[in-house]
């Protein structure tokens, strides 16, 4: 009786090692990661001799990492290319570090991503075409860092999307209309970039601060509103 119970505990125990345990490719994103963002100089380091499950700010699930939670963890560096073969993660959230550089385009192999948190870091560059090929993103967030150039008419793609900041960065150009088709948006913040023309008034009542871009000077200035009417094409037949 004795030995059916032993073996009944170590039978139970190997299934949570087998649950805990996230592929060779994952762990060793993983730990690219963590050498890259200077692991060892993070508020709460990753023990690498121990089970992934172990490790600060990863979430996994049946054996794939889902979400990474990372926020003012005093990361550094840049997100490397490895970092994107977490292909099943759900959610990032690394905002408030000090990560820099540019989002790699591998981004785009995050298909199943629904949160982008990055928000006060130092990030810069364009936005990679690929990330709107992400069509799960619900929660993008990636204001307060040094990101630039123009927004692409393919952020239509981003179907699910219900909140977007890109407060306080240095986009330019016009702001795509295809925004305006993006039902499920409800919270946006564009102001204090760099964009210019118009915008409807809808999209305006969305942003808090009314659509206020600076200049080149770094002087205020509110977007101009576009009062137009849509007008209706009517065919008869």
């Amino acid at each position: 009786m004795k030995s059916l119970a032993s073996f009944f505990i170590a039978f139970i125990f190997s299934l949570n090692i087998y649950a805990d345990t996230v592929s060779d490719k994952e762990k060793d994103a993983l730990i690219k990661f963590y050498h890259a963002t200077n692991g060892a100089n993070w508020k709460i380091k990753w023990d690498l001799s121990l089970s992934v499950s172990t490790w600060h700010g990863v979430q996994t699930e049946n054996g794939k990492v889902i979400g990474l939670y990372l926020e003012d963890n005093n990361l550094q560096g840049e997100l490397p290319a490895d970092f994107f073969d977490l292909i099943n993660l759900v959610t990032i959230d690394f905002h408030k570090n000090k990560l820099h550089g540019k989002l790699p385009a591998e981004i785009g192999k995050l298909k199943q991503l629904e949160v982008l948190s990055l928000f006060n870091n130092e990030i810069g560059g364009d936005l990679p075409g690929s990330i709107y090929k992400i069509q799960t993103l619900k929660i993008l967030l990636l204001n307060n860092n040094k990101l630039s150039g123009t927004l692409s008419a393919e952020i239509i793609n981003f179907h699910a999307l219900q909140n977007l900041s890109l407060f306080d960065n240095s986009f330019e150009g016009e702001i795509p209309k295809g925004l305006e088709k993006l039902h499920n948006l409800s919270e946006m913040n564009l102001s204090y970039n760099k964009f210019k023309g118009t915008v409807s008034k809808n999209l305006a009542l969305l942003d808090p601060l009314n659509m206020t871009m600076v200049d080149d000077n770094g002087t205020p200035f509110l977007l101009e509103i576009n009062t137009e009417k849509e007008t209706t094409i009517v065919t008869q037949n």
